[in-house]
């Protein structure tokens, strides 16, 4: 069989569903009426035909689906959930997850970064830094203060939702009398473009062109980002960065590293660049009902490279140690002080 044989288109699928199940084909399904072959086939073919990575990854794609096709035809009803699942992890993409009959999303691969740095981060032991309790914006979701040398910290705890559109601009400004100012995001996944922006743009003193963006594999263009606000921030920053800082996060980093007054310091972070958009979802329904999400888009750092897998590396790095969080040390903050004291 070709490989183009083997495509199938996903979207227009209509799922009908006659009769009742006998009581024992709620334990075990047969394949044809779990539709089985047909979602392996589906969920193949979506990734054959949209996942930007398969090249720079070096997986070979039709290896795994002679791999996987004997696999998928011996499984009996919820036995695919598990060849579903390996078939993912193929991909070794944090953002890659299938849905549950229960609805629960599932994710077969951790990025390695992101378990190395689990715990790496204590917010118990940051507040141990400051002389008063950190402030919280309307949402909660920005945490901000200043340490004792007059260093401004803003922690942010989610780059999804619209809250740092309304409210980063404010909270950078209630530190505008503080000489630096230290960014965290040692624990951001996931979110999107627009909140990055109303970050990063608070920094600009003039326009910053984009990184290279694909969806599809088709090259889209992105205006440069402007200015917002009437006064930027142009004083010293230290944006801090682990494993566990992904996707948005890396973005909003490698964009801040661009600035000649920012500098990264910590560790690489996870490493996931491949997301997706309103015209390229990734969301694909598969003839049973199931469905899985893959990244559509290819995110570029500004040296060419897609942070996928790769990360965006700190300027400055500081490891942190478990021995040194449960004696109540952050050694990447503490750097981060001593450098803009």
């Amino acid at each position: 069989m070709t490989r183009g044989a083997r495509k199938v288109l996903l979207f227009g699928l209509v799922i009908c569903l006659t009769g009742v199940a006998a009581c024992q084909d709620l334990i075990v399904k047969s394949p044809d009426s779990d539709l089985i072959v047909e979602d392996f086939e589906a969920a193949w073919s979506a990734i054959d035909a949209d996942y930007p990575y398969l090249g720079f990854k070096g997986i070979d794609w039709d290896s795994i689906y002679t791999e996987y096709r004997p696999r998928a035809e011996a499984a009996r009803g919820d036995e695919f959930i598990g060849v579903l699942h390996d078939l993912l992890g193929q991909l070794q993409d944090g953002h890659v997850f299938h849905v549950t009959p229960g609805g629960s999303e599932i994710y077969p691969w951790i990025p390695p970064r992101r378990v190395r740095d689990q715990g790496l981060y204590n917010p118990f032991v940051v507040r141990g830094y400051f002389d008063r309790d950190l402030q919280r914006s309307p949402s909660g979701w920005i945490e901000y203060g200043i340490l004792p040398d007059n260093i401004g910290y803003i922690f942010l705890a989610s780059f999804q939702e619209d809250y740092l559109t309304e409210e980063f601009g404010v909270v950078l400004w209630s530190l505008r009398s503080t000489s630096a100012l230290i960014i965290d995001i040692r624990q951001r996944i996931g979110g999107s473009l627009q909140n990055v922006d109303a970050v990063v743009s608070r920094f600009l003193t003039g326009s910053l062109t984009r990184m290279e963006y694909r969806v599809l594999g088709e090259l889209i263009y992105i205006p440069p980002l402007q200015p917002r606000g009437s006064t930027p921030w142009t004083k010293p920053v230290v944006v801090l960065i682990n494993g566990l800082t992904y996707s948005a996060g890396e973005m909003c980093a490698e964009m801040l590293k661009q600035l000649p007054y920012v500098t990264a310091v910590g560790d690489t972070t996870g490493g996931g660049s491949a997301g997706n958009t309103q015209s390229a979802p990734g969301e694909y329904r598969l003839p049973s009902g199931r469905y899985i999400s893959i990244g559509t888009t290819d995110w570029r750092r500004y040296d060419g490279l897609p942070w996928e897998w790769n990360g965006v590396p700190p300027d400055i790095r500081v490891v942190n140690t478990m021995a040194a969080i449960r004696a109540g040390r952050d050694l990447q903050l503490e750097y981060a002080i001593d450098r803009l004291k």
